[in-house]
Formats: structure tokens, C-alpha cells, sequence
């Protein structure tokens, strides 16, 4: 059970770290939130919980094709914003990466590469 909470409290912390440092920089801000560190976390968690090295390896190519559809959103979301309000933006936004996602996943199994 510590192990889950320490887990959680570093998680946490560094999101809370991306939303402190972005209300004083938005150019840091937005730089630390670039950074994949939700999915470096996620690999260190699952390496230090033993999971075999193939399961790191996939969570790792699958977050490559998974980051893709999601970079649409940080260009709608600007162009909305000044129009409709956060929320409605944010919903927007949400639906062309939810969109995004689907057409991607219909490219890649052509490839071979199933994201579904």
C-alpha cells in the first residue's frame, strides 16, 4: 500500500509542479507538460514492478502512436478559446482528438500496426 500512495504522491506532485510553474511562465509551463513524463513514470513504474521488458517496450511504441492524434487538439483548442469559452473549447477539442485517433487508427491498419 505505501508503495501505491509513493506512487501516486510523485505522480501527483508533478502535475501539480507542470501547473504551478505554468501559472508564472506559460512558455516552462507548457515546456514540462511537453515532456513525457506521465509515460517515463509509467515505464519506471512498470520496470520497477518487474513487468517483463516486452510490456515496457509496447507501452512505449503504443504512447508514440498514441501522442500523434492528441497534437491537433494543442492547435484547435487556441483558435477556439477566444471564441467559445473554455469549457465548450475543451469539449471541442476533445472530439478532433477523439476523431483524430480513429482516422489514425484506420491509417495504421493498413500498415499492419493495430491501435484498437
Amino acid at each position: 500500500m505505501a508503495w501505491l500512495i509513493t506512487k501516486y504522491a510523485i505522480t501527483a506532485a508533478l502535475v501539480v509542479l507542470v501547473s504551478e510553474v505554468a501559472k508564472r511562465s506559460d512558455k516552462v509551463g507548457a515546456l514540462i507538460a511537453a515532456l513525457p513524463m506521465v509515460s517515463v513514470l509509467a515505464m519506471i513504474w512498470l520496470y520497477l514492478e518487474h513487468q517483463p521488458a516486452d510490456k515496457i517496450s509496447n507501452h512505449a511504441w503504443f504512447t508514440f502512436w498514441y501522442v500523434l492524434p492528441t497534437l491537433p487538439m494543442f492547435l484547435v483548442f487556441p483558435l477556439l478559446l477566444p471564441r467559445f469559452g473554455f469549457w465548450v473549447s475543451l469539449a471541442m477539442s476533445a472530439i478532433v482528438t477523439i476523431v483524430s485517433f480513429g482516422l489514425l487508427a484506420l491509417v495504421m491498419k493498413r500498415f499492419g500496426i493495430p491501435l484498437l
